[in-house]
């Protein structure tokens, strides 16, 4: 037992680098693959959340009629979803002077006594950054004469607490006659301009919309015939936008009665008023109001479980429900859903389009991981074949020896995923702050999806097992004294390149002897080629979306973030793959490198016989990295919807190599002390 203890503690000393290096590629590749895929199971429970705490509605359902809903129609809907459920008011998109320029302005004329869905908020942050819904006290709020502003955003702007906006109601129906096909004739539009007084409001306060928080800006309800909603932000270019919302109360609504008793006197009574309009050819009575304040019906479900950002069981409610809706009001009813709401819409898209990137991605680096795991564990039993042979003349059991083995295989891949879950959930909580800058984020969720870090975890760590137990089950059915001779060196071989005389021929001795040496042991080469292949394509792809971002105009921050650590997590990759086939190349030779000391050669010359395969390696993997990142590029573009190869800046083929070199330098200058620091009265006794 003890001797058993002792051989694992040499092996753990001897090899404490590999040990290290497969700690490092699987927190890489299962940190990035968890927090990335977990990125977007977060969004879309947090914006789950958001919908059920904020009572965000499930419809928007706008009267095509003058008069708004009958109190008998909003009745039927309040039976049928609660009293809490239903709020009653009136929005409308029209262009008004802000602070001296025409603006496209949301109003929003609402109840505030009676304000349960879709309420703005004010939001507060910690000192730790958590954010928090502060629900407003409205209950001093001069409804004639004061307003709420929406928060700013990139697009839309807002009107600071004490500023001021003037509410013109003749400007304001004009142009909705105009919007509905309607013309006012030249009597209404003189008595409207000439007793319908614009109104000074001011800005009570700042406040979130809780169906409003895309940065990128929210388009309004004045589109072109047959423009559509898009997908992604950068499409709203094409679309007219807001640049201001505001909330009123309805009370600020001017009645037919005001606008009478401003021209016939302050005193006249309603059975008056109601006459002259009936003279006027207006079916009104004195308190109907110029904009109704029923032309609006905001809709939530009592379920607000049923949501989850878009399930498949709340599509089919909200099916369901537009026809029960369309039945109970009739045929003056239109409808704008969730998923017409541009800011979920994009949100929940970018989220699924993140999930999609980080599946793609997933494969590449799990691949990658896997490969290059399997060659350091395969490799280092190679090594021990001859502690192997010594504990089986010891009498120790196969399944024990191999137990060893599994078990440094095991300790890495297991400190490696335990480290991964934090960089997992470091690398979640970044993308969701990065997300900020497109978005006002909802407080994020405080549950996170491990199920993405325990997929990615479990592959590497059964492909390790699985590669360790075959390997060694190869081992232990040779006999001892095999195992202490050591394997001879694999006969030498043209290679092809000495076929091609007119560049043999021109190679100096060392880089004939480099070139023999690269191509001596073609396994070892394919698997170095493929790892630094996969690598530069992860690079490329990384760099090809940032490109999309900052020089195709796409110009999402969350992608841009988002690439950004795609392009920093595959530089490491790449770092750890060169390092780690290169430190076991360098271990497997010991004995050659030290020959070559006792033969006089200079430490630079020796680093240099070594450098030379390694960047040799380097270069035929980028150059097979190409098609791989191609190929990438192409599944990201298709999932996303935007982008194409043709499009991909000319510098970032140019880019994605001097990246990959920039690393392989690195490793080098890592690897040079343990290369100049090679015993070699050790390594060339080693045998004997």
């Amino acid at each position: 037992m003890k001797t058993f203890a002792k051989t694992f503690a040499r092996m753990f000393k001897k090899h404490l680098m590999r040990f290290l290096s497969i700690i490092f590629i699987v927190t890489v590749s299962v940190g990035l693959t968890s927090g990335v895929g977990s990125s977007a199971e977060v969004i879309n429970r947090s914006l789950t959340e958001y919908y059920q705490t904020q009572n965000v509605s499930d419809f928007i359902v706008k009267s095509t009629a003058a008069e708004g809903f009958t109190q008998e129609q909003i009745e039927a809907v309040r039976t049928r979803y609660g009293e809490n459920n239903v709020n009653v008011g009136m929005s409308v998109d029209v262009d008004l002077p802000v602070n001296g320029t025409q603006s496209t302005v949301r109003l929003y004329f609402l109840d505030f006594s009676n304000w349960t869905v879709n309420v703005p908020t004010a939001v507060e942050e910690d000192e730790d950054g958590v954010k928090t819904y502060v629900t407003l006290d409205l209950s001093g709020l001069d409804a004639e004469t004061q307003f709420l502003s929406a928060d700013a955003n990139n697009t839309m702007g807002r009107l600071e607490e004490g500023a001021t906006f003037t509410l013109d109601f003749a400007e304001i129906l004009k142009q909705l006659a105009e919007q509905g096909g309607q013309t006012l004739d030249e009597s209404q539009l003189n008595m409207m301009e000439q007793y319908l007084d614009p109104i000074e409001v001011t800005s009570a306060g700042i406040v979130q919309s809780p169906i409003a928080f895309d940065l990128e800006g929210e388009p309004s309800y004045i589109q072109e015939e047959g423009a559509e909603i898009p997908d992604v932000a950068n499409a709203l270019d094409e679309l007219n936008t807001l640049d201001y919302i505001f909330y009123f109360s309805a009370d600020v609504i001017p009645s037919y009665g005001d606008l009478v008793r401003k021209i016939v006197g302050e005193d006249a009574s309603d059975e008056t008023v109601e006459s002259l309009l009936a003279l006027a050819g207006i079916e009104a009575s004195a308190s109907d109001l110029l904009l109704p304040d029923t032309g609006d019906l905001y809709l939530a479900f009592a379920d607000r479980e049923l949501f989850k950002a878009f399930s498949g069981a709340y599509e089919s409610e909200v099916e369901a429900e537009q026809a029960a809706l369309s039945e109970l009001l009739g045929e003056g009813a239109e409808f704008i859903t969730l998923r017409d709401n541009f800011s979920f819409k994009s949100l929940h898209e970018y989220a699924n389009r993140v999930m999609a990137i980080g599946l793609v991605l997933a494969v590449a680096f799990i691949f990658v991981t896997a490969l290059v795991v399997l060659s350091s564990m395969t490799r280092l039993l190679e090594e021990e074949r001859g502690q192997i042979a010594c504990l089986r003349t010891l009498g120790y059991t196969g399944t024990r020896i191999i137990g060893k083995y599994l078990l440094f295989a095991v300790l890495g891949t297991a400190v490696g995923g335990f480290a991964s879950y934090f960089v997992g959930v470091g690398l979640t909580a970044f993308i969701y702050e990065v997300f900020n800058y497109s978005y006002v984020m909802p407080p994020m969720t405080g549950v996170i999806e491990s199920i993405y870090f325990a997929g990615a975890f479990v592959i590497i760590f059964v492909a390790m097992l699985a590669a360790t137990a075959i390997a060694g089950g190869k081992l232990m059915r040779e006999t001892p004294a095999d195992l202490l001779r050591p394997k001879p060196p694999k006969a030498g071989k043209k290679v092809f390149l000495e076929r091609i005389r007119i560049i043999w021929n021109r190679l100096s001795f060392k880089y004939k002897s480099t070139m023999r040496n690269v191509l001596r042991y073609g396994t070892r080469f394919a698997m170095t080629v493929i790892s630094v292949a996969f690598s530069m394509g992860l690079v490329l792809a990384g760099l090809a979306l940032l490109d999309l971002c900052l020089f195709q105009d796409f110009g999402s921050p969350a992608l841009i973030g988002l690439s950004s650590v795609i392009v920093v997590f595959a530089g490491l990759l790449t770092m750890i793959v060169i390092y780690t086939l290169t430190n076991i190349n360098v271990s497997e030779r010991n004995r050659e490198i030290a020959t070559l000391m006792v033969l006089g050669y200079f430490d630079g010359e020796v680093t240099g016989y070594i450098y030379r395969e390694v960047y040799i390696n380097t270069i035929v993997g980028i150059i097979f990295g190409y098609p791989v990142g191609v190929f990438l590029m192409q599944l990201l573009f298709r999932i996303m919807n935007i982008g194409s190869l043709a499009g991909v800046s000319w510098f970032i083929w140019l880019a994605a190599p001097v990246v990959v070199l920039l690393f392989t330098g690195l490793v080098t200058i890592i690897l040079r002390r343990k290369i100049v620091g090679i015993d070699m009265n050790e390594s060339l006794k080693a045998i004997e």
